[in-house]
C-alpha cells in the first residue's frame, strides 16, 4: 500500500515492477541481505543493485522500513518531485542506500558484476585464513527488458567466465513490458541461455504464495561456490490492482475505484494513507540490530588483522581511505626532448605501469585489444578465476559491458580506481555507460585509442570523427586528447585525483613528439594554456588552437608565419571542459578578446569549436568520414598539414 499511496499521491511512477516483487525485496531486505542502516557505506555490507530502475519504488520502500534516514514517509510523498530524494529512477548521488544509478535497462546487471569482481579482487588480495575483510554478497533484480538488452548477456557471460559465485541475479518474469506481454518480441527461454554461459539457475513458481520457496532459493545460492546464481521469480505485474498481469500496470496511477478493491483485498479498510503497521517497524528492528552487530563483529576482525598482518592494513586502509599515497603523482614519468617519439598511447601505457606501483588500486582493461591500447599493468597478473588477485581485467569484445562493469567497480566504494580501454570509435558501443559514470560520480579513468583519423589504413569504419564532439558533450565527463608525453602525464594525473568524476583520455595511434616544446604537465589542469608566443609586450596578431597530435602542426606552422614577421600564439587545448571552468581572466590571458583571428586544429568534428575560435575564426576540422590510406596521406588530404595550417593563417591574416 506504500506502493499504491505513493503513486496515488505523486500521480506519476512505475507501481507494477514494485507490486509485483514486494515479496522479494521483503525477503531481501528483512532475512538475507547484511547491512547496517546506521552506515550505509560499512564496506562489507552486502549490494543491492535494481537493474530495472524504473521499479524504484519497491527499494524507496524497503528502505525506509529497513530503517534508513534518506527515505522518510515525507520522502515518499514527494516521490518524483524537484530536488526529493525519491527521484523516478534511483540515483546513487541522491539517496543514500542505493549503491548505483540505474534507469536504462541492463547497466545494473553489468553495474553488479563489477561490484561483485571488486568484492572477490579484493577477498583475494587480503582475505587470510584466519582473517576474513571481504565476504560480501552481490543481489540484483533485473526485468524481461534487462534480459534483451545486449549489454545483460554480455556481463553475465563475463560473471560465467570468472565465477562470481557470490552474485544473485533475480529475475522477476512477469511477462510484460512497456508495449505489452513480452510474447510481442521476446520468446527465448531465458534461463537455458543463463545454464548455457555458465551459472547456476533456480526457479520459483509461486512467490506470491509460498514465500518459504524464494528463501529457499536464496539458500542454495549462498551454498553455490563455483557460479554465480540466476533466480527466476514468476511474479504478476501491479499485483492485486485490475491492471493485474498486464503491461498497464507498468507506468501510471490507478483509478479511485482500484484503490479501493486494492484495500478491500488486504483487509486495509480506511486507515490513511502512506500508514504503516507498527509490528511492521517492529519485524524489521531485528534486521536494523544484526546490522549493527555484524559490523561490530566486522572491525572486531579488522582489528585482529591488523596486528597479524601490518604489511597488508597499510595498504588496505590507504584504500579504504582515498587509494591515493601521497606524492603518488611524483612517480608520473617526464620527458625531455631528446627523448624517442611514440605514439600518446605508449607514453600513456608508461604512465599506467608507473601509477600501478603506488596506486593499488588500480585495476582495469580492454576489449581485447590491450597490445593496441597499450592499456596492460605488467607483472600485476590476470584477473581469472583461479587468480582474482590479478589486476587486469580481460573484457573480450564487449566494450558495453566494460563499461557498466568499471562502473560497478567504481561505485564499490573500497579505493579501487578502474580504467577500461578501446578504440575511440567503439566508444559508442558504450556512451551510456561513461554517461552513467558522469551521472553517479563514479572515477572511471576510460583510455581510447585510435583517436582520429590519423590512424590511417583501417579506414572510415575505424576512424573517430563525431565522438570527440559528443563526448564532450556529456556534463561532468573531463575528455582529454593530450598532445604529447608530458600532456598525457598531466591528463592522468588530474583523472586519478578526480576519484568522483569520470575521465577520457583520447590517443593517438600515431607517432608524435615525447616533449613537445612549450607543453607543460602541470598546465593539464586549467585546460588550456599557452606554449608559445612570441608577442613580447603586445597582443598576437592570431592564434592557433590545437589538441592532440595536431598541436605540433600549430607549432610549426607558428614558426613559419613568425619567420615572415608574424606576431603568433599557439594554445594547447587539451581539455575544454576544464578550461571552461577557469576564471575569466584566466581565459582572458590564454584568449585575449581582442584577438578575433583565430585558427583552431583538430582531426575531428568541427562542432563546439567555433566557441573558441569566434566568429571570425576558421576552424580546419573533418565533416565527413575519414579514408583508408597511410595517415600521412590521410592527413593531407584533410588539409592537416603544416602547409594547409600555414595557408589558411595567411589568409586569415590578410582578410
Amino acid at each position: 500500500m506504500l506502493i499504491v499511496d505513493s503513486v496515488q499521491n505523486a500521480k506519476a511512477g512505475h507501481p507494477g515492477m514494485a507490486l509485483g516483487m514486494a515479496e522479494v525485496g521483503y525477503v531481501l531486505y528483512r532475512h538475507a541481505m547484511k547491512y547496517n542502516q546506521r552506515n550505509p557505506d560499512w564496506i562489507n555490507r552486502d549490494r543491492f543493485v535494481l537493474s530495472a530502475g524504473h521499479g524504484c519504488l519497491l527499494q524507496y520502500v524497503c528502505l525506509h522500513l529497513a530503517g534508513f534516514d534518506s527515505v522518510q514517509i515525507q520522502d515518499l510523498q514527494r516521490l518524483c518531485k524537484l530536488g526529493s530524494r525519491t527521484p523516478g529512477h534511483p540515483e546513487n548521488i541522491v539517496t543514500r542506500g542505493i549503491e548505483v544509478t540505474t534507469g536504462p535497462l541492463g547497466q545494473g546487471v553489468a553495474n553488479a558484476v563489477g561490484i561483485a569482481l571488486a568484492e572477490a579482487h579484493l577477498a583475494a588480495r587480503y582475505n587470510k585464513p584466519d582473517a576474513v575483510i571481504f565476504d560480501h554478497r552481490t543481489y540484483c533484480i533485473m526485468g524481461d527488458g534487462c534480459a534483451m538488452e545486449g549489454i545483460a548477456h554480455e556481463a553475465a557471460s563475463l560473471a560465467a567466465h570468472w565465477k562470481l559465485h557470490k552474485l544473485t541475479l533475480i529475475y522477476d518474469d512477469n511477462h510484460n513490458t512497456i508495449d505489452g506481454p513480452t510474447s510481442l518480441a521476446f520468446s527465448e527461454d531465458v534461463s537455458a541461455r543463463f545454464r548455457a554461459l555458465g551459472w547456476n539457475t533456480i526457479t520459483v513458481e509461486n512467490i506470491h504464495s509460498d514465500l518459504k520457496s524464494f528463501k529457499d532459493a536464496l539458500h542454495l545460492a549462498f551454498n553455490e561456490t563455483e557460479r554465480p546464481t540466476f533466480i527466476k521469480v514468476k511474479t504478476l505485474i501491479g499485483k492485486l490492482s485490475g491492471k493485474e498481469g498486464t503491461s498497464k500496470a507498468h507506468h501510471g496511477t490507478f483509478n479511485e475505484e482500484d484503490v479501493k478493491k486494492m484495500r478491500e483485498r488486504i483487509n486495509w479498510g480506511c486507515r490513511e494513507p502512506f500508514h504503516v503497521i507498527p509490528m511492521l517497524h517492529r519485524e524489521m528492528q531485528e534486521q536494523i540490530d544484526n546490522g549493527e552487530r555484524l559490523e561490530k563483529e566486522w572491525y572486531s576482525k579488522l582489528y585482529a588483522y591488523q596486528s597479524k598482518y601490518p604489511q597488508h592494513v597499510a595498504e588496505l586502509r590507504l584504500l579504504l581511505s582515498n587509494g591515493l599515497l601521497p606524492g603518488w603523482e611524483n612517480l608520473l614519468p617526464k620527458w625531455n626532448m631528446s627523448d624517442p617519439v611514440d605514439a600518446t598511447r605508449g607514453y600513456s601505457d608508461k604512465c599506467l605501469n608507473h601509477l600501478a606501483k603506488v596506486l593499488p588500486g588500480l585495476i582495469g582493461g580492454s576489449a581485447d585489444l590491450a597490445t593496441s591500447n597499450k592499456a596492460y599493468l605488467h607483472d600485476h597478473g590476470d584477473f581469472q578465476s583461479n587468480s582474482p588477485w590479478g589486476r587486469n581485467i580481460r573484457f573480450g569484445v564487449r566494450e558495453h559491458a566494460m563499461g557498466g562493469i568499471s562502473n560497478g567497480i567504481a561505485l564499490h566504494g573500497s579505493g579501487l580506481i578502474p580504467f577500461a580501454a578501446t578504440f575511440l570509435i567503439f566508444s559508442d558501443y558504450m556512451k551510456n555507460p561513461i554517461r552513467l559514470s558522469a551521472l553517479s560520480h563514479a572515477g572511471v579513468i576510460y583510455i581510447m585509442t585510435h583517436d582520429s583519423i590519423g590512424l590511417g589504413e583501417d579506414g572510415p569504419t575505424h576512424q573517430p570523427v563525431e565522438q570527440l564532439a559528443g563526448l564532450r558533450a556529456i556534463p561532468r565527463l573531463l575528455v582529454f586528447r593530450p598532445a604529447d608525453g608530458n600532456e598525457t602525464a598531466g591528463a592522468y594525473k588530474v583523472a586519478v585525483k578526480n576519484r568522483d568524476r569520470p575521465s577520457l583520455i583520447a590517443l593517438s595511434r600515431q607517432k608524435v613528439q615525447a616533449n613537445l616544446e612549450g607543453t607543460v604537465s602541470e598546465e593539464v589542469q586549467r585546460g588550456g594554456y599557452v606554449i608559445s608566443d612570441n608577442s613580447g609586450g603586445q597582443l598576437p596578431e592570431i592564434i592557433l588552437i590545437g589538441t592532440g597530435s595536431e598541436l605540433c602542426l600549430c607549432e610549426m606552422s607558428a614558426r613559419k608565419l613568425r619567420e615572415g614577421g608574424r606576431r603568433v600564439r599557439v594554445v594547447s587545448l587539451v581539455c575544454w571542459r576544464l578550461f571552461d571552468w577557469q576564471p575569466r581572466e584566466y581565459k582572458e590571458r590564454v584568449l585575449p578578446s581582442n584577438v578575433i583571428k583565430r585558427v583552431s586544429v583538430e582531426a575531428g568534428s568541427p562542432v563546439g569549436w567555433r566557441e573558441y575560435v569566434g566568429r571570425e575564426g576558421v576552424v580546419i576540422g573533418v565533416d565527413e568520414f575519414g579514408a583508408s590510406g597511410p595517415y600521412s596521406e590521410v592527413f593531407k588530404k584533410f588539409g592537416f598539414t603544416v602547409e594547409n595550417v600555414t595557408k589558411v593563417a595567411e589568409t586569415l591574416l590578410c582578410k
